[in-house]
C-alpha cells in the first residue's frame, strides 16, 4: 500500500515556493491600486514607444510639424468661428457648436488624431503598439471636455438651470444608491422594474431534466405536436448566465426555436465558489459537454444526433469537444454519446491570433497578475471581470454613463439585456488561467496542440457541416477572427455575417427593424476565401439570421417525431433552476 507521506523538499526549493507565495501576495494587493491591470506591461509598452520615438528623429520632426500645423488650422477656425462638423455623440449638444465651447472641442479632436498618428512608430512590437494607443485613448477619453460637468459641460450648465439644480440632486442619489449596491444595500430609490430570472426573463416553460456539480441541463417544452429529430443542444459561456438565450418572450432565442419545432436542451453554469479554484478545462469539457450529451441520448433514445451549438466560450468549448469526438478512439466514453449531426458557433473564436479588444490586456505579465489575485479567493469574482469590459468601452460604459447619472441626473431604465449584463459570473481560478495561457498566449486549439484526454485534438477532424455567425460590430469575437475557421476545418462551413453586436447581433429576433445578414456557404473541398472575396460573393439579406438557421437545420435533419415532453423530478424541479440564480456580492 502506498503512503500517503508528503515527500521533503530541499531547503532551496522551499524557499523559492515562499517567496513566489510573498511575491504573489503582495502582486494581488497592489493590483487594487492598478484596477487589475499589470503595470508592468503598461510600463514595457510605454518604454517600447519611447524608445523608438527617440531613435526616429525625422518622425519627432514629422510629428512635431504636424503639432503646429494642427495648432494653426485651431486658430484659424477659431478667429472665423467655423462650426465642426462633427458626429461624435459626446458632443451633440448644440452648446458644443457654439463659443467657447466649440474651439475646446476641435482642440479635442485635434489631439485625438495626433495620438492616434505618434502611437504609429514603425519597429514596435504589435502588441505594445495596441496598448499604446489603447492607453492613450485611455487618457483622452478621461479628459474628454464632457466630463467637466457642471463648470465646462453646456449640456449639464443647461439642464441645471431648466431644472433649478434638481438635476444635480438627482445624480446625487444615483451616485448613493450605486455605493449602497455596491455594499448589498437596498437602493433609497428601488428600481422602477427588476428583471429576475424565472419572472420576467428565463419564463420559457420547461423542466430541469440533469445536474452535476458544474452545470444543470434545461429542456424546453414543446409547443409544436411534431418536432425535428435531432434535438438541439446549447452551450452558452460560462461568463454569462445562460437566460441571455432566454430573455424576454419576444425576443427569446430558445422559446422561437421551441416555436419552430425543435426540441432545445441548454446547459445552465453554476456560479463557482472558493470550492471551485482547482476546476479547469477538462472539468468544463467533460462536466459541461459529454455528461450532458450523455444525458441527452439517454433522456432522447429515438435520435441518434444532435444539432450541437455553442455561443462564444461555449462555442470554443464545443468547437473542442467536436474536434475530440471526430476523432475514434480519442473519448473512452463515446459510445455514450449520440453523434454530432451539425455543429454551430455563434460568435466563438477558434483562433486566437487577432483576439480583438481583449489581446490588449492580455500578456504573460497580465495573466501572471490575474493568477496572482485569482489565488487569493480562488477565482476572478464578476465585478473584477465586468471591469475589464468597461475599462475597454470606457467611453460609453463609465464617462457617458456617470455623465447621464451623476450631471444630467438621469436614471437608469435597464431593458433585459442589460439586467442579464448585470448579473456578472466568476471564474474559477485553475480554468480561467488555462484559458487564457492554451487559448490566448499559445494559440493551442487552432495550432492542434490543446490536449483532451491526454492527446491534442485537432479542428481539421470536424467532418460534419457547421454553420458559424460572426456579428460585424463584435469588439469580443471579432467577425474575421470567427471567420478563421475556414482554414482550421475542412468541413462544409456556412459562414454568416449579421448586424449588430457580440450580443445584440446573436440575439436578433424576426421583425427587429433594421437587422440584414449575409450568407455563403463553403463545401468541405472550396477554396480558401479571404475575407473580402467572402463579402463580395456573399449574398446579403434583410431580416434575421434565425430564420435561415432553421431552414439549414431542417436541410440537415431527418423528419420529425411527435413532440417530447421534458421528464418531471421534483428533486430537478422546473426551468430556470437554481444555478441561474446564483449571485454573489463580491
Amino acid at each position: 500500500m502506498k503512503d500517503n507521506v508528503t515527500p521533503a523538499i530541499s531547503a532551496e526549493e522551499h524557499a523559492r515556493r515562499t517567496a513566489t507565495q510573498f511575491d504573489s501576495r503582495l502582486h494581488a494587493a497592489l493590483a487594487k491600486a492598478s484596477s487589475g491591470l499589470s503595470p508592468i506591461s503598461l510600463a514595457l509598452a510605454g518604454m517600447d514607444w519611447a524608445l523608438h520615438l527617440a531613435s526616429q528623429p525625422a518622425q519627432v520632426a514629422r510629428l512635431a510639424t504636424a503639432a503646429q500645423q494642427s495648432a494653426l488650422h485651431w486658430w484659424a477656425d477659431t478667429l472665423h468661428n467655423r462650426p465642426e462638423d462633427d458626429n461624435d455623440p459626446r458632443f451633440l449638444h448644440p452648446g458644443w457648436k457654439h463659443w467657447p465651447w466649440a474651439p475646446v472641442v476641435h482642440a479635442y479632436h485635434e489631439a485625438e488624431a495626433w495620438w492616434d498618428d505618434a502611437t504609429r512608430l514603425r519597429g514596435m512590437e504589435p502588441h505594445h503598439q495596441e496598448m499604446a494607443r489603447f492607453y492613450a485613448r485611455q487618457w483622452l477619453d478621461m479628459l474628454s471636455p464632457s466630463n467637466t460637468g457642471l463648470w465646462g459641460n453646456p449640456e449639464v450648465r443647461e439642464r441645471t438651470r431648466e431644472t433649478l439644480g434638481s438635476n444635480l440632486v438627482n445624480g446625487w442619489i444615483n451616485a448613493l444608491d450605486n455605493w449602497r449596491q455596491q455594499h448589498g444595500l437596498a437602493p433609497v430609490r428601488p428600481s422602477e422594474h427588476e428583471y429576475r430570472p424565472g419572472r420576467d426573463v428565463a419564463i420559457t416553460p420547461g423542466r430541469v431534466v440533469h445536474r452535476n456539480h458544474l452545470t444543470e441541463l434545461l429542456q424546453f417544452s414543446p409547443t409544436t405536436a411534431s418536432v425535428q429529430r435531432e434535438p438541439v443542444f446549447i452551450v452558452p459561456s460560462w461568463i454569462m448566465k445562460y437566460y441571455i438565450l432566454d430573455l424576454s418572450p419576444q425576443n427569446s432565442f430558445v422559446k422561437w426555436l421551441t416555436d419552430q419545432g425543435h426540441t432545445v436542451f441548454i446547459l445552465s453554469w453554476r456560479n463557482p465558489d472558493e470550492t471551485d479554484a482547482l476546476l479547469d478545462m477538462a472539468d468544463y469539457l467533460h462536466e459541461g459537454v459529454f455528461d450532458n450529451l450523455a444525458a441527452i441520448k439517454a433522456l432522447v433514445p429515438d435520435a441518434e444526433a444532435v444539432h450541437a451549438c455553442g455561443y462564444c466560450l461555449g462555442g470554443t468549448l464545443l468547437s473542442i469537444a467536436a474536434a475530440a469526438l471526430s476523432r475514434p478512439g480519442q473519448i473512452e466514453q463515446a459510445h455514450l454519446l449520440p453523434a454530432l449531426k451539425t455543429v454551430t458557433l455563434l460568435a466563438a473564436e477558434t483562433d486566437f491570433t487577432e483576439p480583438g479588444e481583449m489581446g490588449v490586456l492580455i500578456d504573460e505579465s497580465q495573466v501572471s497578475l490575474l493568477e496572482d489575485m485569482m489565488a487569493e479567493r480562488g477565482f476572478l469574482s464578476g465585478p473584477q471581470m465586468g471591469g475589464a469590459f468597461q475599462y475597454l468601452h470606457s467611453r460609453e460604459l463609465v464617462w457617458s454613463q456617470a455623465l447621464r447619472e451623476l450631471w444630467l441626473g438621469e436614471n437608469e431604465h435597464p431593458n433585459d439585456l442589460m439586467a442579464w449584463n448585470s448579473d456578472t459570473t466568476r471564474m474559477p481560478a485553475v480554468m480561467h488561467s488555462e484559458y487564457l495561457r492554451r487559448c490566448y498566449l499559445r494559440n493551442e486549439l487552432a495550432e492542434g496542440r490543446f490536449p483532451v484526454e491526454g492527446r491534442a485534438v485537432s479542428l481539421a477532424d470536424i467532418r460534419v457541416p457547421m454553420f458559424v455567425v460572426g456579428t460585424e460590430k463584435d469588439h469580443v469575437s471579432p467577425w474575421k477572427s470567427v471567420y478563421k475557421i475556414h482554414r482550421l476545418a475542412d468541413t462544409e462551413i456556412t459562414f454568416v455575417l449579421t448586424s449588430g453586436g457580440h450580443n445584440a447581433g446573436i440575439v436578433s429576433e424576426p421583425g427587429h427593424p433594421n437587422r440584414h445578414y449575409a450568407m455563403l456557404t463553403r463545401p468541405a473541398d472550396g477554396p480558401w476565401l479571404t475575407c473580402g472575396d467572402w463579402q463580395a460573393q456573399a449574398m446579403p439579406q434583410d431580416g434575421s439570421w434565425w430564420t435561415a438557421w432553421h431552414q439549414w437545420l431542417i436541410g440537415h435533419g431527418s423528419g420529425t417525431v411527435p413532440g417530447r415532453l421534458p421528464l418531471e423530478d421534483e428533486a430537478l424541479g422546473p426551468a430556470p433552476g437554481h444555478y441561474v440564480h446564483q449571485h454573489y456580492l463580491d
